[in-house]
């Protein structure tokens, strides 16, 4: 991750409209539902890679870089980083899609680690990749 990034890296998970809802007076959008939808990206990509279920356990890193506007569509990109035992790294980059323009810019990236949980909730190992 990077300040002068010009391409997103790693997987398109999430991709979603930033609506007045989401929005403070001067039509900036919330950091915390930015964070929300990169967490919710984070939980897909950890679903997928763990077979199972996942509880975001850390947020390391959270940069926000620039602000999302009302009408812009977020895209939520995400990288496996590191598979432990029980938990997974995941880079997480959120961009804009500026509304009419479609410029893409980047505005906020994080690291993730998300924790394999069995039916009960209790850490399980991470099966190995198919």
């Amino acid at each position: 991750m990077g300040e002068n990034v010009e391409e997103p890296a790693g997987q398109l998970t999430v991709r979603v409209p930033a609506m007045p809802a989401d929005a403070n007076a001067a039509g900036d959008i919330f950091g915390g539902w930015v964070m929300s939808q990169m967490d919710l990206a984070a939980g897909i990509r950890g679903a997928e890679r763990a077979q199972g279920r996942v509880a975001t356990v850390a947020v390391d890193k959270l940069t926000f870089r620039k602000p999302v506007k009302i009408g812009d569509t977020l895209c939520v990109y995400t990288a496996i980083d590191h598979v432990g035992r029980t938990s997974i790294r995941i880079r997480v980059e959120a961009w804009a899609l500026r509304y009419l323009t479609r410029e893409r810019t980047m505005v906020t990236e994080g690291v993730f680690t998300m924790v394999a949980l069995d039916h009960s909730g209790t850490p399980t190992p991470v099966p190995a990749e198919a």
